[in-house]
């Protein structure tokens, strides 16, 4: 094997470690997204928390932006725990994700179905930023766009309801 042929095979051999470093880090973040809903669902207001960079910032469905956990840990305790009951259910859905180094972007429609009053669901769309913190992905920011999709003209209703 020529000298050539060698750095031929390791230039191959290192964009194949990046790919494979990009599909573990897509996984690792729709891990990262998958555990939040879940600890959304079961009131897990801390473990919620953990998911977040220090600085990061959240703009929840009108709610004002918030900024730093500290605002963050005070949306999950004062306002969605009045929100979300135990017997309400949400998931995600429809990733797409996009790495850059040890920065990400991604949206997911985000599935919302609520027990009381009286049962109902809604869908969104969770924008997300995310950055690799000792090794671990976390939110850098995450807004929720509901409702969604965003019809911006009477002919797009007209499309989307049939009439």
């Amino acid at each position: 094997m020529t000298l050539e042929q060698l750095e031929k095979r390791v230039k191959a051999l290192e964009a194949l470690a990046n790919r494979v470093q990009v599909l573990e880090d897509i996984e690792e973040i729709k891990k990262l997204h998958t555990n939040y809903i879940y600890w959304l669902c079961n009131l897990q207001w801390d473990d919620m928390l953990s998911c977040f960079t220090e600085n990061a910032t959240t703009d929840i469905q009108g709610d004002r932006l918030r900024k730093g956990k500290k605002e963050i840990a005070n949306l999950f305790h004062s306002v969605l725990a009045k929100r979300i009951k135990r017997s309400d259910g949400h998931f995600v859905a429809q990733p797409v994700i996009s790495v850059n180094g040890n920065k990400a972007k991604g949206y997911w429609i985000l599935y919302l179905f609520f027990s009381e009053p009286l049962v109902r669901w809604m869908q969104g769309r969770q924008e997300c930023e995310y950055v690799k913190v000792d090794g671990k992905w976390k939110f850098s920011s995450m807004k929720f766009i509901n409702p969604w999709p965003i019809q911006s003209s009477d002919k797009e209703v007209t499309h989307v309801t049939g009439k």
